[in-house]
């Protein structure tokens, strides 16, 4: 007979676990961890709070979650399983984590903040069940859920399950565009082709190669020839290439491959050096094993300088040979078209680039002046024109001009001339992305990223862009996914990524997060401030609202609500009116205040 005061409920029980856990600890016990806690702050909690599910436990790879509605439920576990899809194609799979999922509807034992009973343990034995990266559930929830989600189910049958007297009909969940994934001997996935899925994506960085000529001025001979292999290594989707300002802040540094493995997540590290003299360049590249150390590949090149672009494509066709066994020589295309004939041109350009990213209004005149001289040169080099396109646009950014109307304009000749010139460079078309943006031309804006991310997915600041324009089309949780993709390509990534972030945590109504983000900057300016008075007046923090708007204020005493929202690009207008709102609340003035009456 049951005893009187205990208390029970239904109640849909989501349990879910993460595969192989043992395995990734034993292995990388601190990084694991750390993705961990990540994937909770990131994507678990939010998802859950989002279905207002309630968090009974956790173990160190678990959780039990109970959910009022099995609807709910199976909604959360469902965007869970397939954005944990789309983090792990960005990931090597060293370090991916699959989780699976199990959900019952049940009559559950409530103790204070726990729940206990069949209910429960079913939920875990389907859990048990499930596919690394896949969901299981009972047919009452099949039942429940009916078809109001657009999700596909496969009925596995009556199961037995361990400590359950009765047979559990079982059914899998299928999640359009998540991986389905074969189980290996320990459970977790077994290891899929690349076209299968992207938890086997290899990674691989690119260390500055090193200037062995003696001579400082041909120091950025070495950064560009790095620069120009990571591009074009980026252009191959089954790679996870590690982005150029990341591995730049190991120059010059005493590094091992196995140490720059470990930091960025990458099985493969390359090592070269360049020896110029004369009118012949000595490039020497090797592969080496992240993990052991050992040299997969090198060679060496020795060629007359007029030859540096067939260098470059024998480098890197190389490289991604020896890595993927069979991958065509993509980089032969562009030996078709060489971008120019003159060394010097090359030259200058490359020197343009790496002024250009020290960020400095000093670098930028130098930058700008090596762009022109390699035009000069030659006046059909496409990526010069980008480049001082780019160059440009960093004066934009940085308001370092007098003139904004004749800065717009040159930067639109120089697009116009590279795009005609070469339509299949990535920086003209992502630059041409963020000056339609400013317009808020939204059919050019899309076409222009899209086409940046197809020539260059492993880009950094492409990937950022990318964030950036959903979040302004209406779709900033995917702009966040976008955004931390881009951040985990560079991890040194400039701060100004945090800026987007933010932006982006606002705009999907995460407001904690987006003060998080903002508060990462360390000279935020009144558009920061700005967000941080909004997002904190929307979470009732009055005393925090009141601080930045008058903050905003102080920096800029013309201010109004009406005049910032016109320098935002938000295509929706729900958008607008949710910045307006915490504008609003702050306490910021929507008009100009009206001037007292002075006396004459």
């Amino acid at each position: 007979m049951e005893e009187m005061g205990v208390e029970r409920r239904l109640a849909a029980v989501l349990a879910a676990d993460v595969v192989g856990y043992s395995r990734l600890m034993e292995v990388d016990e601190a990084g694991t961890l750390a993705r961990l806690k990540t994937v909770r702050l990131e994507l678990i909690d939010p998802a859950i709070a989002k279905c207002k599910g309630r968090i009974i436990k956790t173990t160190g790879d678990g959780m039990l979650v109970e959910f009022q509605s099995v609807t709910e439920a199976l909604s959360c576990a469902a965007d869970f399983q397939l954005r944990m899809a789309r983090r792990n194609r960005d990931m090597p799979a060293s370090r991916s984590l699959l989780y699976r999922i199990g959900i019952n509807l049940g009559d559950v034992i409530v103790e204070g903040d726990d729940i206990f009973g069949d209910g429960v343990n079913i939920a875990a034995r389907l859990e048990a069940m499930a596919d690394p990266g896949g969901i299981c559930i009972s047919a009452a929830v099949r039942d429940q859920v009916g078809d109001r989600l657009a999700i596909g189910f496969e009925d596995l049958g009556e199961q037995r399950v361990k400590n359950i007297n009765r047979a559990i009909r079982v059914f899998k969940v299928l999640i359009e565009g998540a991986p389905a994934p074969a189980k290996g001997k320990d459970g977790a996935a077994a290891a899929p082709s690349a076209a299968e899925s992207g938890a086997k994506m290899p990674g691989i960085a690119v260390l500055p190669f090193v200037n062995m000529s003696g001579d400082p001025e041909q120091e950025f001979f070495a950064d560009g020839l790095t620069e120009d292999i990571i591009t074009e290594l980026s252009r191959f989707r089954d790679l996870l290439v590690i982005s150029r300002n990341a591995v730049f802040v190991h120059k010059g540094k005493p590094v091992t491959a196995r140490g720059i493995a470990r930091e960025f997540g990458v099985d493969y590290v390359v090592e070269g050096s360049v020896r110029k003299a004369a009118d012949r360049v000595r490039v020497t590249v090797q592969l080496i094993d992240g993990q052991t150390e050992t040299h997969i590949w090198a060679e060496k090149y020795d060629r007359k300088l007029e030859d540096i672009f067939a260098i470059q494509d024998e480098v890197t066709s190389a490289i991604v040979a020896t890595l993927r066994g069979r991958v065509e020589a993509a980089t032969q295309e562009r030996a078709k078209h060489k971008p120019t004939e003159n060394m010097a041109a090359y030259e200058f350009v490359l020197a343009g680039k790496v002024l250009h990213h020290r960020s400095e209004r000093g670098a930028n005149e130098e930058a700008l002046g090596m762009l022109e001289k390699a035009i000069a040169l030659d006046p059909k080099y496409a990526h010069a024109h980008a480049w001082k396109a780019c160059v440009l646009g960093q004066r934009f950014v940085y308001t370092w001009y007098d003139d904004i109307d004749a800065l717009l304009k040159a930067i639109t000749a120089e697009l116009e001339t590279a795009l005609a010139l070469d339509p299949n460079d990535a920086d003209v078309h992502r630059i041409l992305a963020a000056l339609n943006l400013t317009f808020n031309r939204f059919d050019k804006v899309s076409y222009h990223q899209d086409r940046a991310l197809e020539l260059s997915p492993n880009y950094d600041l492409v990937v950022v862009q990318q964030g950036e324009v959903l979040t302004w089309l209406g779709r900033p949780e995917e702009g966040i996914e976008w955004i931390r993709k881009a951040m985990r390509l560079n991890p040194y990534h400039p701060e100004r990524f945090w800026n987007h972030l933010g932006r982006a945590q606002y705009t999907a109504r995460h407001y904690a997060d987006a003060i998080q983000s903002f508060s990462k900057l360390t000279a935020p300016d009144t558009m920061h401030h700005a967000f941080l008075a909004a997002a904190s007046a929307q979470l009732g923090n009055a005393t925090a609202a009141a601080a930045h708007a008058r903050e905003v204020m102080q920096r800029d005493p013309a201010f109004t609500v009406d005049d910032f929202l016109a320098t935002l690009h938000y295509s929706q207008a729900s958008d607008t009116e949710q910045m307006r709102e915490g504008l609003v609340k702050a306490g910021l003035p929507t008009a100009p205040k009206k001037q007292s009456a002075s006396a004459e």
